[in-house]
């Protein structure tokens, strides 16, 4: 095992147990509160961060391999955020937390598993205009910010709530 892959792993489970220990201790009110900027709801938010990991692993191993990511566009991804909050908007503060730590581990698993080499692998990425970016960064910029992005948001939604 590589042990930067390891070190991403262990980096991603960090920002989900964050995400997971500050949802966990949310009344129904907080669960229900809109995020600032986002518009959706603290439950579709955590449960959204849950629903990509294996989206943003299988893209990763996608530049592993050494292949370009094609069609994810922002407009793409703005698309799918919107219909994941529609079908989602009920979400249960259990449904989430379990998805959450089942994708979580199961992405962390797979991140672990990635050689230097895989990390290493760059090629061109159409949600960055085509750039040659590598596995890593997009492991960086996706699996392992995605939840401390979202869990910084979630907190300002939360100040001065009871």
């Amino acid at each position: 095992m590589s042990k930067r892959a390891k070190v991403l792993a262990q980096r991603i489970l960090e920002g989900a147990e964050a995400l997971a220990a500050c949802a966990d201790g949310l009344n129904a009110a907080q669960w229900a509160l809109p995020v600032p900027g986002d518009g959706r709801s603290v439950g579709v938010v955590v449960h959204h961060v849950a629903s990509v990991y294996p989206i943003e692993v299988e893209l990763a191993s996608t530049l592993a391999s050494g292949n370009p990511i094609e069609g994810v566009t922002m407009a793409v991804l703005a698309d799918m955020n919107a219909k994941h909050a529609v079908e989602h908007a009920g979400v249960t503060k259990a449904e989430a937390l379990e998805l959450l730590r089942r994708n979580v581990s199961e992405a962390a698993a797979a991140v672990g598993r990635f050689s230097d080499e895989e990390l290493d692998a760059a090629a061109p990425v159409s949600l960055y205009a085509g750039a040659p970016l590598t596995a890593q960064f997009f492991i960086e910029d996706h699996a392992l910010r995605h939840s401390f992005h979202h869990l910084a948001k979630i907190r300002k939604a939360l100040e001065g709530q009871p």
